[in-house]
């Protein structure tokens, strides 16, 4: 008796550490697909879509997601996956208060399993309640130079349990390394294409500039001089002035009356 005890104990074990480890598996897949969706997203805008998109997809008790943003020191929500999430999100900026407003004070993960019995946001409690909302977990952004929150909301109370949480963790965590990597990408692009535009703006008004020295027979600050006259007397840029001269060939108008700068 006691030899079938204690083999039934054996593949009891046994199965719940098959069990265990399948979970473990399933769980590495799932951040392996969610790092490689949200690191290939591109674009901020494009991270912050799909940083939503996969709350709602990937943790169970979700079912709606935005996102809060502090924008020039205003809270904005840029991306949501339903309109009822700026309903609610409208709430707490009108009453100043709310679990995500905290989450983003603190920089800690705030939870209300209950809206309609949970009482630090009594404004913002009742409202959200009535829209339908029961449940609230608010997760901190911590991305360089970018302060906010992923919210995720729920229609039943409790609905975000151990795992759901820890999910949510484990997305804000990746969210925030996506979306900082995300500006830095964007930010070498905007410095790549502004030396482009210089290089391109320097080309047309050497060309410019040719033009007049060959026509005018004067030097290249000579040339130069009266470019940026008719800049300021146009009211228009320096590199406008110069590529209209090289496509029509017409002298720009300096104001001064004169052919040639003295």
């Amino acid at each position: 008796m006691d030899r079938i005890g204690r083999d039934s104990r054996d593949v009891g074990d046994s199965r719940n550490a098959t069990l265990a480890e399948e979970s473990l598996s399933a769980l590495a897949e799932s951040l392996s697909q969610t790092a490689e969706i949200l690191f290939s997203a591109g674009s901020v805008r494009r991270t912050l879509q799909q940083v939503v998109a996969l709350a709602v997809d990937t943790i169970e008790g979700c079912d709606y997601s935005g996102l809060f943003l502090i924008e020039d020191g205003v809270v904005v929500t840029p991306v949501r996956t339903d309109p009822l999430v700026e309903v609610i999100d409208a709430l707490q900026r009108e009453s100043q208060q709310g679990p995500c407003l905290d989450a983003i004070a603190q920089r800690a993960i705030v939870y209300a399993d209950d809206l309609r019995r949970d009482v630090r946001w009594p404004a913002f409690a009742s409202g959200a309640a009535r829209t339908g909302i029961r449940s609230v977990l608010a997760l901190p952004l911590t991305p360089n130079g970018v302060s906010g929150s992923i919210n995720l909301y729920a229609r039943y109370p409790a609905a975000f349990g151990v795992v759901d949480r820890a999910k949510g963790v484990i997305l804000a965590s990746l969210a925030s390394i996506a979306l900082a990597t995300a500006h830095s990408l964007e930010d070498e692009a905007r410095r790549i294409e502004n030396l482009h535009s210089a290089l391109r703006s320097r080309e047309v008004i050497g060309q410019a500039q040719g033009i007049l020295m060959e026509r005018e027979r004067i030097a290249a600050d000579q040339a130069f001089e009266v470019l940026r006259r008719a800049s300021q007397f146009l009211h228009i840029k320096l590199r406008e002035v110069a590529q209209n001269l090289v496509d029509t060939g017409e002298r720009p108008q300096t104001g001064s009356g004169e052919e040639s700068p003295p």
